[in-house]
């Protein structure tokens, strides 16, 4: 919860990755609140009352992953939400003349994003940024379980970092406008 917070007020991938994770954990976990005690809220150093508000939160997140009938498999309908409002913007920025940076660092992942959907055989439906979240977060997963992993793809995740980086910049200055006005 205060991670999710944090990440949420700087960057919104790194909140949207955080948040598939903890998604993963709460799999592990079975959706059992003393599992969930044992394994995750346990080695959390802080005070009685945010313990409480942090309990509650993972709670929360168990009782709408029922409700959404995601238990296996998917993503909150919230998170699903914010990939849309990014590849919406991602979509705007490629068309916008003004944006020629964006435009650069999105032909430099282009050849991994096209490779990336041809080798998972990704639905027509699903966004070039899904695909780039999804590629970013298994090689989060490889780095933690220690496999090893290629030059390449190495490579690859650097191109799709930089582009998911200009974009959470500009999501959170058209954030911050939106707030603004």
């Amino acid at each position: 919860m205060i991670i999710a917070q944090q990440k949420k007020k700087e960057n919104i991938v790194e909140y949207l990755l955080y948040l598939w994770h903890v998604e993963d954990l709460l799999r592990a976990c079975r959706y059992d609140m003393n599992n969930v005690e044992t394994c995750i809220i346990a080695h959390y150093q802080q005070p009685d009352n945010i313990l409480q508000e942090i309990r509650q939160w993972y709670q929360e997140l168990i009782a709408m992953a029922r409700n959404e009938g995601i238990m296996e498999k998917g993503h909150f309908q919230f998170l699903n939400q914010i990939v849309t409002e990014l590849s919406d913007l991602h979509k705007r920025l490629l068309r916008s003349p003004d944006e020629t940076v964006y435009g650069s660092l999105y032909y430099k992942a282009l050849p991994a994003i096209v490779q990336l959907r041809a080798k998972a055989g990704a639905l027509p439906m699903t966004s070039e940024i899904e695909t780039c979240l999804t590629s970013v977060y298994g090689y989060f997963l490889l780095k933690m379980q220690r496999k090893e992993i290629s030059a390449e793809t190495t490579e690859s995740i650097k191109h799709i970092s930089a582009l998911l980086a200009f974009l959470a910049a500009r999501y959170h200055e058209s954030i911050g406008v939106i707030v603004s006005n």
